[in-house]
């Protein structure tokens, strides 16, 4: 009968023995020998099986990625696997074993990303090889037992016609969208936790002409545009003695000499926006990011919090953003539904940015959703005058405000 004591006994076997990789049926079989233990060819199979999930790559999750559509693999105590295939969190068709081989998947797992999981570093956040985004946390700080999350990157960038084919966007927004990155407007692709930000900017960079040098500056690289000429750095952690940390504001100033045409920030939200708010006031235009915010309407308030975590005056953010920063495109997830279809993300609408009688930026909707697609707006004339920095795209708007749509 083969127990978790087994596994174990035979797993430390292998590792002893420089094994841990190859966990052959001949290795297997060598090592119960040596345990004393005699199984049957199907026992050491079944063995064979256990101890891979229990030493090779995700283990007991690997068969979950099989499927292209599988966004985010969960793990909860006790051992609970969750999945999300873009339509809400559904249980998965495995289920890990004990508390403690989940907490050697998160250990074996955050020492393939080159960090450490233990009693004095009880959680971790890093990319793994393969480009999957891992976060874990153990005891004591998940009293529950070990917590694991794996954001598994899409395979390929969509494109806006798979975007239009999803309900992500409309036909007419979708060209609209192409005319902000034709016209190299910098702005900030915002919304929630897992509303789709990632995919959307990913899809625009796309858009990019061929002859323009892309330069992403991310945490953990989750960007994956269809574009010939990409170029990325990424942050580095502080080692065991908090020293050699590369913040995101290091790397957006390093960007910044490396002669880009777009200066791209994965995910705003620290100190980095000073840098680049700067930058997109001294001529690199088209620099677009992602930012986290309920609404539109929060976004101002966002960056300024940003900025005064920085050290900036509050007047001098707000100036920052109005001289710029161009657009905003805010994307949702809708709340799953009795349908069974579950949730969508979608644009909701681009915003541009005005200064109040204060002086204050705030969000002015130019283009909102209507339906299934996007509309004019209140601000559609700002739009249409940032478009028309191109006289020919300025024609092309001016119709398509007067048309309700956009025809690029």
């Amino acid at each position: 009968m083969i127990t978790e004591v087994l596994v174990e006994r035979v797993r430390q076997r292998l590792i002893s023995h420089g094994d841990a990789d190859a966990a052959t049926p001949a290795l297997v079989t060598r090592a119960l020998r040596d345990e004393g233990v005699v199984l049957g060819d199907s026992g050491v199979l079944e063995l064979v099986s256990t101890l891979r999930d229990e030493l090779i790559g995700l283990g007991p999750l690997r068969g979950l990625l099989d499927d292209p559509a599988v966004t985010d693999i969960l793990v909860n105590p006790p051992g609970e696997v969750w999945i999300d295939r873009g339509h809400g969190m559904e249980r998965g068709a495995v289920r890990m074993g004990s508390e403690s081989a989940v907490r050697r998947l998160a250990q074996r797992l955050a020492s393939a990303a080159g960090r450490r999981l233990d009693d004095a570093s009880p959680y971790v956040d890093a990319r793994l090889p393969d480009g999957i985004r891992l976060h874990a946390a153990i005891p004591p700080i998940a009293p529950e037992g070990t917590l694991l999350s794996l954001r598994i990157p899409r395979r390929r960038a969509f494109d806006l016609s798979e975007l239009v084919a999803a309900g992500t966007v409309g036909p007419s927004g979708a060209q609209w969208l192409a005319e902000v990155m034709r016209q190299r407007l910098s702005f900030l692709v915002t919304g929630g936790t897992g509303s789709g930000k990632t995919t959307i900017l990913s899809t625009l960079l796309g858009l990019a002409a061929p002859t323009e040098r892309l330069l992403l500056v991310e945490d953990s690289a989750e960007l994956r545009p269809d574009h010939p000429h990409v170029v990325r750095l990424e942050t580095r952690p502080p080692n065991l003695e908090g020293a050699g940390a590369v913040t995101l504001r290091d790397l957006v100033r390093q960007a910044l000499r490396m002669r880009p045409d777009r200066v791209v920030v994965g995910e705003v939200r620290g100190a980095e926006v000073v840098d680049l708010l700067s930058a997109l006031n001294t001529g690199h235009e088209g620099g677009c990011g992602t930012v986290h915010a309920n609404s539109a309407a929060d976004v101002p308030a966002r960056l300024e919090a940003l900025g005064l975590a920085a050290g900036i005056p509050r007047p001098a953010v707000h100036a920052l953003v109005a001289a710029g920063l161009d657009a905003v495109v805010h994307v949702e997830r809708s709340p799953v539904d009795g349908s069974g279809r579950g949730s969508t993300r979608r644009v909701q609408g681009v915003f541009v940015l005005r200064r109040d009688p204060s002086g204050q930026v705030v969000s002015v909707p130019a283009l909102v959703r209507r339906g299934s697609d996007l509309v004019p707006g209140e601000a559609a004339g700002d739009l249409q005058r940032l478009f028309a920095r191109d006289d020919r795209a300025g024609r092309v708007a001016e119709g398509a405000i007067a048309e309700g749509g956009v025809a690029c």
